[in-house]
């Protein structure tokens, strides 16, 4: 099979901060087979952990790692003299080195979760002898925190020939627990392996007599590839998708199995991988009856590729079973949506509720899709007077952002932002000839503002980015299009396919008046990906809910501020926002608050429900019980007044800065995604973000916050000076704009 690109990862970790981990391991030619060992054991006792292993060697050929390839995604190959050069090695953040002769026999969360100095066991030699001390040993097992390890600790380390690095390590020593790097010899006369043990290491012949319970421990790791391919796929349990990803398929290929080709669609569509997906499932399942689940699967991945016939016919198959019912109904009903049938989509949600009167999704589209209850209104301008708008337009209790957003674009060009001005194209709905015929009935297209350049919230074939338009429409469009204020939202490490949305993006470059980012970053990151002859056509076009003063003079003109400090935090994509320190901000948050609530009334501001994860939790971790206030409950009015009557806001996703930085309220930061880093960027204000992995992030956030609180009209002064640019920039745009779409 072939494809446009092979998805790859964006790798914006100098922007937001996320740590680097890697494991790591010296070895040369005789300590290969060992080391085979050791990765099944790491993959198999840890199953969802898949970070960079890098193996330091003295020079072999490339082929010498092939068989360590076969088990492993992220096999990472450098030549190293030395052990030692785990200590400076470029590129991670974290490094837990290991050694050839150990094996993982248990859970190794916590090493991966350390973020200070140079973790290591204290062996203790001789045992019940005079003069019994304890060694830090050059092989053993270390957790390294490259921020901690300067060259001159380096060259400690390298120069250190007595067999104990301890004293080279004085002022950065983290003693770890035995467990974690327990020697094999201490386990004499057949001694069982301790249940709490995570690391055994073997300093002699692995099979050497009066160690059989080790020699078992170890012996369980040594299995043919296609035995350990098996061994991971049938563990319960959550399992990191990049590790099925390379481990099911070959299996798969080999021994066809039903289960197994769902387990390895649900990974590729975790991924955006959805041709993948389909590919491997489609052959297995044909019309089977008996599989609703499968279907179910495929047929949201041939939704995702714009394969819409085919992907309600397996949604109808799914539906047959009481149990996948409502899911099924509720992914059909959003298929008729995408294609223009409300009707349709209306009865498939009412299906799902039969099926399911608690399905929230049917739920959803029922009310979304009922037929709209006459009202007397003013008719609406003729085509040819109204602009037309593609948006995400956010309804019910979806993100507050993603509903002040569209009205604020808006306001950019008129003060009545109601349906007289305007038509409504929702940005995910397919757009066929009905849909074209209107866009090019419209004086002109406005597409955006928002994160619409992202692969995977609600994919489509057609373009590859949230507006699933297919290329041979978009090249018909008459009407004058702008591309406004949209930002380029993928996530640092998120996967994704940039072939066909590259094709996408220069279609539609090519075809627009203009062309305006949100932000340099995204700027910079489009222009990656378009020829050089485009690159000059995108330009800059702040996100209109950063100039809302001056879009609404009246509403700012005079604001009454309360005591309060609001915070957000987001738990979409958590594992790209976190990786393994969300722990660790969470303790980090809890500290900081407390210091806060001593100054003023710290409150939490929640853009949709599922961003409450962060009370909950922050109340059974750390006895701390914030108020919520819901903002996806509120009207947009209600959402400005509550960010422009704060003193602050700490917020994580990009409209809990960008909304209240509009109304001029002083604002921190929680970086966790590139788009943070790169509003700031623009408005010269980096020192206003603080990244979620951050080691002193509570220390630092506290200190930032009182600042703010100690001098807040310098803080609000500030504000408003960092928004002149910005009003600058986009006043600028507007008259072009309007020239643009013949606006008197």
């Amino acid at each position: 099979m072939t494809h446009s690109s092979a998805p790859s990862a964006d790798d914006r970790s100098t922007v937001t901060g996320r740590r680097r981990i890697a494991f790591a391991v010296h070895t040369d030619e005789d300590g290969l087979s060992d080391l085979l060992v050791l990765i099944r054991s790491l993959v198999l006792t840890n199953p969802a952990v898949c970070e960079d292993f890098v193996v330091l060697h003295p020079g072999l050929a490339d082929a010498s790692f092939d068989a360590l390839r076969r088990l492993h995604p992220r096999v990472v190959t450098r030549r190293a003299e030395d052990r030692r050069d785990v200590f400076r090695l470029e590129g991670y953040d974290t490094v837990v080195a290991l050694d050839p002769g150990m094996v993982v026999v248990g859970d190794l969360g916590e090493l991966l979760r350390m973020r200070h100095g140079v973790g290591a066991v204290q062996q203790l030699l001789c045992a019940g002898e005079p003069g019994e001390r304890r060694a830090v040993l050059p092989d053993g097992l270390f957790v390294v925190q490259r921020a901690d390890v300067d060259d001159a600790l380096a060259g400690r380390l390298a120069d250190a020939a007595d067999g104990d690095l301890g004293p080279a390590l004085d002022g950065v020593l983290v003693p770890l627990d035995p467990r974690y790097d327990f020697l094999a010899r201490r386990l004499h006369d057949d001694l069982p392996v301790p249940a709490h043990v995570a690391v055994v290491r073997f300093t002699g012949p692995p099979d050497a007599p009066g160690y059989g319970p080790a020699t078992e421990a170890r012996r369980r790791f040594e299995m043919s590839d296609e035995e350990f391919r098996a061994a991971y796929c049938a563990l319960p349990g959550r399992r990191h998708p990049d590790l099925l990803a390379h481990l099911a398929p070959p299996l798969l290929a080999a021994r066809p199995s039903l289960d197994l080709a769902r387990t390895v669609a649900d990974v590729h569509r975790q991924q955006g991988r959805y041709a993948e997906a389909v590919e491997v499932l489609a052959p297995v399942v044909g019309d089977r009856l008996d599989a609703p689940r499968c279907h179910e699967t495929l047929g949201v991945c041939l939704m995702a590729l714009s394969r819409y016939e085919e992907a309600e016919a397996h949604l109808l198959l799914a539906a047959a079973s009481p149990d996948v019912a409502p899911r099924a109904f509720a992914q059909l009903a959003r298929l008729a949506w995408l294609c223009g049938r409300e009707d349709e989509a209306h009865a498939y949600a009412r299906d799902g509720l039969e099926a399911d009167p608690t399905d929230a999704g049917c739920h959803s589209w029922y009310v979304r899709t009922r037929p709209d209850v006459p009202e007397p209104r003013q008719p609406g301008d003729a085509a040819d007077r109204q602009l037309a708008h593609v948006a995400l337009f956010a309804e019910g209790q979806e993100n507050a952002g993603d509903k002040v957003l569209p009205e604020a674009v808006r306001m950019c060009f008129d003060s009545d932002t109601g349906p007289r001005r305007w038509y409504r194209q929702p940005v995910h709905r397919l757009v066929d000839e009905a849909a074209l015929e209107q866009l090019n009935a419209r004086r002109g297209v406005i597409v955006g503002g928002g994160g619409l350049f992202l692969p995977d919230t609600s994919p489509n074939g057609n373009s590859h980015w949230q507006w699933n338009v297919p290329d041979d429409l978009l090249a018909r469009l008459t009407a004058p299009l702008a591309v406004f204020a949209v930002g380029y939202n993928v996530f640092d490490g998120q996967l994704y396919r940039r072939g066909r949305f590259a094709e996408s993006l220069r279609v539609l470059v090519e075809r627009s008046a203009f062309f305006g980012l949100r932000n340099h970053g995204s700027i910079d990151r489009v222009r990656e990906l378009l020829p050089a002859g485009l690159r000059d056509r995108v330009r800059y076009q702040p996100c209109p809910t950063t100039v809302a003063r001056h879009l609404a003079p009246d509403r700012f003109a005079s604001v009454e501020r309360s005591d309060t400090v609001l915070v957000n935090c987001a738990y979409d994509r958590a594992g790209l926002r976190f990786g393994h320190d969300y722990g660790h901000f969470l303790a980090q948050m809890a500290g900081a608050l407390r210091s806060l609530r001593d100054r003023a009334d710290v409150r939490y501001a929640a853009h949709m429900p599922a961003d409450e994860k962060f009370v909950h939790d922050l109340r059974r971790e750390h006895g701390l019980a914030l108020p919520v206030e819901q903002l996806y409950d509120l009207s947009n009015d209600g959402i400005r007044d509550l960010y422009g009557r704060a003193r602050l806001v700490i917020g994580m996703r990009g409209h809990a800065g960008m909304i209240p930085f509009g109304c001029g309220t002083p604002i921190l930061s929680l970086v966790s995604h590139p788009k943070l880093a790169y509003f700031l960027s623009d408005i010269d204000r980096r020192e206003w973000g603080l990244s979620v992995h951050d080691r002193e992030l509570g220390p630092r956030l506290a200190e930032r916050a009182a600042a703010v609180l100690d001098d807040h009209a310098a803080a609000v002064a500030d504000v408003h000076g960092a928004q002149e640019f910005l009003w600058k920039t986009t006043r600028s745009n507007i008259e072009e704009l309007r020239n643009t779409f013949r606006m008197g």
